[in-house]
């Protein structure tokens, strides 16, 4: 009986060889496919992935503290893996006193307590590999929580063996320069401890000490705390403010050049570069298939291939924000013009720093994180009538340049500002202190609660949108941030079930993206540079165009292009009907339309 069933196994398989050789064979389509491939110099998985950031504390509860945890991330893996999208980033999960929502590390080596422990963790990475994805991590390294050991032992005396892990200024020197501190309620990065009659540096809040790169002990921990992650596993880092970890220890005044500009003052301070070398001979070279990415604050475009340039051995690729910054009114806290952004200046940034790494090196792109406003409320249109559309054509701008995208989770459902009109309703230490600051120098409270509306982070911090169900699914606690009212209408379980939904067009075009290296590797040319309501822009590999032409506006707008539209291909359209043939031929998009063709 073996034996019969084993000649009929045989049978079976032949026929189905036979069956496969006769089919029909594409010899052009397969040599064109595999030259559009081979020609393509320097490939990495990392250039062609799609970064899916989470911020744990929002995305999904497993234990009803009202707090997302990592348990939660594992419950949900089928379905970040059904987005399509590669990697996952995740903000941190040290162990924390939560002072800046986990950007203010305790221990590197340990899970925050809210979020779960180690084996947790371990179950995590391996159920993310076993779902095809990758993980990077936030690596915070400017500086840690005033709660760790290493600070503790630091100020509790001048000879203390870990008091050169930090930057200290003896007060019988008097008050060191000025430094700006962007979450202090005073904005002085200097704080006064009288332990030690001395002050202390913190960039960033109170609770946030700098650490001393320039001392060899410091970085030497830090590398071998990265040993440990990679070791475990993962497959990189976000960098945080990596630009700003070295300072020129005799703390002079800010140069006039710098303008006041205190980030960009911060992003060049001596030895950086030195450092990111030895990170790299020591560590990074170590486990060359890594994904590495400098958050590059402050970071110009003429800066830009110092950190990324191959040869130079640093890292991968950097997340600059000269995008994020349009609109913003100068010399005043995160401030939006009220005449909001040109689409000639939004399409000059990007064109200018796609222009950067044209040759070598290699850029991120994105519209939206931890750090920012919900994307379709800031850069597109959250009203009921456009708010689909214009996050549709966001995300086609953010899967059609040349760069890795970097989408913030939630941003595939379209989810919105919150918009509080209450300061007790925010938790976020940025807005808090001030808030605070602004009420000690007499500032108008109520014009800030506005701003806060739309420029606010934890409006980006909202929990997770997953159904219908009390707090959208996220928790059947109380959660650690208000959920956002429209939760009805936006979330998992209502858009999946609707083709047209922004959850499925985001899986679409993702898809698109993935078989279509033009849309990656592609030369990308402006085209009618002077419109102010039509981003159009090609995309060029290996004798192939693709034609992008995005409308950022509530009216019908039309570009100025010359292509024979006769014979190409629609890849992709954010509007569930069609445009009729005669205004693709030319060139007249509707509110908010994104459109995507292949020129023939």
């Amino acid at each position: 009986m073996k034996i019969i069933k084993y000649i009929n196994l045989i049978i079976i398989m032949a026929a189905i060889a036979a069956i496969v050789s006769c089919q029909p064979q594409n010899k052009k389509s397969t040599a064109q496919n595999k030259k559009s491939t081979t020609n393509i110099p320097n490939r990495k998985w990392w250039k062609e992935a799609v970064v899916y950031q989470i911020y744990p504390r929002s995305f999904k509860d497993s234990n009803g503290d009202g707090i997302g945890d990592l348990k939660g991330i594992i419950s949900k893996l089928d379905y970040v893996k059904s987005l399509g999208v590669n990697v996952i980033w995740l903000n941190p999960i040290f162990a924390s006193p939560n002072h800046d929502n986990g950007y203010d590390i305790s221990n590197y080596r340990k899970i925050m307590k809210q979020f779960g422990d180690m084996n947790d963790f371990d179950t995590l990475l391996s159920e993310i590999h076993r779902h095809g994805l990758k993980l990077i991590l936030d690596l915070v390294v400017n500086h840690t929580s005033s709660e760790h050991r290493w600070f503790k032992q630091s100020r509790s005396s001048r000879n203390n063996s870990y008091r050169n892990y930090y930057h200290w200024w003896p007060a019988e020197r008097g008050k060191p320069a000025k430094r700006y501190s962007f979450f202090d309620v005073n904005n002085n990065a200097w704080r006064y401890d009288s332990t030690t009659n001395a002050y202390y540096l913190h960039y960033f809040a109170r609770s946030q000490p700098d650490l001393n790169w320039e001392n060899p002990k410091v970085r030497q921990a830090i590398y071998k705390m990265m040993r440990f992650w990679f070791n475990k596993g993962i497959d990189g880092f976000r960098m945080d403010v990596i630009p700003f970890i070295a300072k020129d220890t005799t703390f002079p005044k800010m140069p006039a050049k710098y303008h006041g500009n205190w980030a960009h003052f911060y992003a060049n301070g001596p030895h950086l570069h030195e450092y990111l070398k030895e990170m790299n001979r020591e560590v990074l070279s170590k486990y060359p298939n890594t994904m590495t990415v400098a958050e590059g604050a402050g970071v110009t475009i003429g800066e830009a291939l110092k950190f990324v340039d191959p040869a130079r051995k640093e890292l991968n690729m950097l997340y600059n924000f000269d995008g994020m910054s349009l609109g913003y009114l100068p010399g005043k806290y995160k401030t939006l013009d009220p005449k909001g952004v040109k689409l000639v200046d939004f399409k000059n940034v990007y064109t200018r720093w796609d222009s950067i790494y044209e040759d070598k090196g290699w850029g991120t792109i994105y519209l939206g994180n931890h750090d920012q406003p919900r994307m379709v409320t800031r850069w597109g249109n959250d009203s009921p009538q456009f708010r689909a559309l214009s996050s549709k054509m966001l995300t086609t701008f953010l899967m059609t340049m040349r760069a890795t995208p970097f989408y913030y989770f939630g941003d595939e459902l379209g989810m919105t500002n919150i918009k509080f009109d209450s300061i007790q309703d925010y938790e976020d230490i940025e807005t808090l202190h001030e808030y605070q600051h602004l009420k000690n120098t007499g500032g108008n409270l109520k014009k800030f609660l506005d701003n806060q509306k739309m420029v606010a982070r934890d409006n980006g911090r909202t929990p997770f949108q997953w159904d219908t169900t009390r707090n959208a699914g996220f928790t059947t606690g109380h959660p650690w941030l208000k959920v956002n009212p429209n939760y009805k209408t936006i979330n998992v379980a209502v858009e999946e079930k609707n083709p047209n939904s922004v959850l499925n067009y985001f899986k679409k075009i993702i898809r698109l993206r993935k078989k279509n290296l033009v849309l990656i590797y592609g030369r990308y040319t402006l085209l009618d540079k002077e419109n102010p309501d039509v981003y159009a822009y090609t995309r060029e590999l290996n004798g192939k165009k693709d034609l992008v032409l995005l409308n950022f506006t509530t009216h019908k707008a039309q570009a100025k292009l010359s292509f024979d539209m006769s014979k190409a291909k629609l890849l992709i359209d954010n509007y569930s009907t069609a445009q009729d043939t005669n205004a693709v031929k030319t060139f007249t998009l509707r509110p908010y339309e994104a459109v995507v063709f292949e020129l023939k």
